[in-house]
């Protein structure tokens, strides 16, 4: 395994898309950086000082700049500005943005925001903004709905927020199922944790199609002493699990020395992002390779976090190359 690093003219790098093997920055004006690491001039002045994240869409159509603890974004067609987003800002300069962009199974990409109310998850049509679903009851009151993905192949969403104790949760909703009946959308979805007492979810990732891995923090709640019967699907605190969407059954659970903040899914692999990258294989829960000379925020869930603002990293579609932001410039780490 390999690191190139790059050192950028100005300015921290503000996010990270691939197209093809070229980098480029949407918040910093499309700033492109080639394999090389020459830096090219930015394609256009910045939207905006209030964004500060971006998000693309499988394709690379689509792209959406906006403001991890803000209220606003903006939706992009190319590098053309379509339509301003907002979110409820109940709360919200106190956890992550809840938006992405997918593509369901039948090829259409979508836009996955909440922009009603922070427990409310509307997917919409990206290119006509037909709202293709939303909750049709009343959703839980204490769910904040944060850090959105699709599933490759698009036929599941995970929601890495939490719920007031404040704990984090993954919750995971079938697609399929949610265009034909808005209501699966109101509540937990498919559960594969829930900080009943043990642990909460700090990040989670998708591993191709089926998989997902959830990583745990701590527990600041009380404990619940009904809640032995569910150890089977329950996660302890620092532990790496990979579910198993199709057989509904963790495929791998491990524990770990400590907390290892966001992870990016990289073959049978996570890329974990505390404080420096580190990869873990899924399949035992050993540590394959660090990096300490790479520093990275401590980010430990979707909410707090003070000063520590959430990592800036893209995974290359091919799965072998993971760019991250570093102090004046970006490393990229090459994974066999």
């Amino acid at each position: 395994m390999t690191v190139r690093r790059t050192r950028v003219r100005t300015g921290e790098v503000g996010s990270l898309v691939w197209k093809g093997d070229d980098l480029l920055d949407p918040v910093g004006g499309w700033r492109r950086w080639s394999p090389d690491g020459t830096e090219h001039r930015r394609a256009r002045r910045p939207y905006g000082r209030s964004y500060d994240r971006a998000v693309t869409s499988p394709s690379g159509r689509w792209t959406v700049v906006y403001a991890e603890r803000g209220t606003k974004a903006l939706l992009l067609d190319g590098q053309r500005a379509v339509r301003e987003l907002r979110r409820d800002d109940y709360r919200a300069s106190q956890f992550d943005y809840p938006v992405a962009l997918g593509m369901l199974t039948d090829g259409r990409e979508v836009l996955v925001h909440c922009p009603e109310r922070f427990n409310r998850l509307r997917i919409e049509d990206v290119a006509t903004g037909e709202c293709l679903a939303t909750g049709s009851g009343e959703p839980m009151s204490s769910l904040f709905h944060s850090r959105p993905a699709v599933s490759p192949g698009g036929r599941w969403m995970m929601s890495a927020g939490w719920v007031w104790t404040p704990a984090g949760v993954c919750p995971v909703y079938d697609l399929d199922r949610a265009l034909a009946d808005n209501s699966v959308l109101d509540g937990r979805g498919l559960v594969p944790h829930w900080p009943l007492s043990d642990a909460e979810a700090d990040s989670a990732c998708w591993l191709g199609g089926d998989r997902l891995a959830l990583a745990t923090g701590d527990f600041g709640g009380e404990p619940d002493e009904d809640d032995e019967e569910d150890d089977d699907i329950d996660l302890g605190q620092h532990q790496l699990g990979v579910w198993s969407l199709s057989s509904a059954t963790w495929l791998y659970r491990h524990d770990l020395s400590g907390p290892i903040g966001t992870i990016l899914g990289c073959g049978e692999a996570v890329l974990a992002l505390y404080g420096h990258p580190r990869l873990f294989d899924i399949r035992t829960g050993g540590l394959v390779a660090e990096w300490p000379e790479l520093a990275m925020s401590r980010r430990q869930g979707a909410y707090g976090g003070g000063s520590e603002d959430s990592p800036v990293a893209a995974v290359h579609p091919d799965g072998t190359r993971v760019a991250l932001a570093v102090k004046n410039g970006i490393a990229v780490i090459r994974i066999p």
